[in-house]
This record gives C-alpha cells, structure tokens and sequence, in this order.
C-alpha cells in the first residue's frame, strides 16, 4: 500500500493525488485529469515519485479510460527526467508490461495519434532514448559526432533528403553524403522491432526512416563510414545507459 502522505507530487505537495483518482476512479471528471496532468506529470514531461506511485491505478483505469492510458503512457516516458525513476519504475512490471500491450493494440488500429503512441511503445519497452529522439520522418535532424574525428555531423532524414553533412549557419548543409539505410532483413533490435510495428500497421515512411536510422552515414570531414544509431545514442545518453 502505498502512504499517500509520504509520497510528494510536482508541485511538492502529498494527498492530493489519492484524492483525484479516487474521482475519476468513480466518474469522468475532466477537471480532475486536468490537475492530475498537472501533477503527475507538468508540462507533459516533469515526473515525481507521485507519479510512478500513481502508476498501478491508471493502469487498472487504462483499458476503458484514454486519459489513463495517455497519462500513464507519458509518466513512464518521463523516466529518465527523475533521478529515481528507473527503480520506482522497477516496481509495477506487470502494469509496464499491461499498459504496453493496451498501447500495442491502440497501434493496430492506426489511430491519427500514432507517432505519439509509437512513442509511448518506445518508452513501455525500456527505449527511453528513442522514445524521446524519433521524430515522423517528415523533416528529421539529428546532430552527432562523427566517432573517428568527431566532426560534428548533421543526419537529415526526411522530405528534403536523407543525407549527413556538414552544417554551417550561412550556407545551410553542406558537404552532402547520401545515407545508407540498413536492409530490413539486416536489422537488429530494438530497430528490427521498431521496423516491423511500423510496417505492420501501414506506417510505411515511419519504417523507412527506422532504416536510415539505423543504417550507416559517411563522414563529410574524413570520409570515415559510421552507424547512426550508435553515434546518436552516444550523444544523447549518459555512457551506462547507452544502448541502440
């Protein structure tokens, strides 16, 4: 049992949270989600220990409320936020593991949301890297290091090419190099399932750019041939939790 009155939100305040569920737990109360948005999760992205303690109610609420499931979906993709987060996580497997099949199957009917839920995916699996970095593969930048001369090199992924380069501010991209999208019979995971969720729900450009980015770029300064995700992941996750 969780005591309420030890357990503080992010506002810094305790109680009110048990007291929010326990409306929208007996009825619909847009202004309850409202404050429990609020401090659950600020800004859609400041998580506290309230709100992995939160956690195994709005998964009970999940398969008939959409809120529970959006809220839920986001607190665990605000887990990297919250130095504690990863072990307050460990504590409600089975609700991680229920909320990612509810989201899974949200998927498959291929909602207008999808990206958002592709990402709530991400974050379910333990991807929080990816969950927080991929974009729809409309217009997507992606800045790393070139790991044999770290060159900083900009990965365009999208509708005006897919390419590395290098970027200068006057002159935009340049010094192009095409990307090398991986085959799809050639990726591993967590691309390899990423690719087929996409694929498998007609999410045709999002598939493609999983390819490209986790397939290979050359280095516009020293012409060294390096895999994206393995750079990318690099420079955005500190060296224990570095994973592709």
């Amino acid at each position: 049992m969780t005591d309420w009155t030890q357990v503080v939100d992010a506002h810094g305040a305790v109680g009110r949270v048990p007291l929010l569920l326990d409306q929208v737990e007996r009825e619909e109360v847009p202004e309850a989600w409202v404050e429990l948005w609020d401090r659950l999760c600020l800004h859609g992205e400041a998580v506290s220990a309230a709100s992995f303690a939160a956690l195994p109610r709005l998964a009970a609420l999940a398969p008939t409320c959409a809120q529970a499931l959006e809220l839920a979906s986001a607190i665990v993709r605000g887990t990297l936020r919250h130095p504690d987060g990863e072990a307050l996580l460990a504590g409600c497997p089975n609700e991680v593991d229920r909320l990612r099949e509810l989201v899974d199957q949200r998927l498959r009917t291929r909602p207008a949301d999808y990206n958002r839920l592709f990402g709530d995916l991400l974050a379910l699996a333990g991807q929080y890297h990816w969950s927080a970095s991929l974009g729809d593969f409309a217009d997507d930048f992606y800045a790393v290091s070139c790991p044999d001369c770290q060159a900083e090199v900009t990965i365009a992924v999208g509708d005006y090419g897919c390419y590395a380069a290098i970027r200068d501010w006057d002159q935009g991209d340049i010094e192009r190099r095409p990307l090398r999208p991986a085959p799809a019979e050639e990726l591993r995971d967590p691309g390899r399932w990423m690719h087929h969720t996409a694929g498998r729900d007609g999410q045709q450009r999002l598939a493609e750019g999983i390819r490209y980015v986790f397939g290979r770029a050359e280095c516009p300064a020293c012409a060294s041939v390096f895999n994206i995700a393995e750079a990318h992941t690099t420079a955005n996750l500190p060296p224990a939790l570095e994973t592709y």
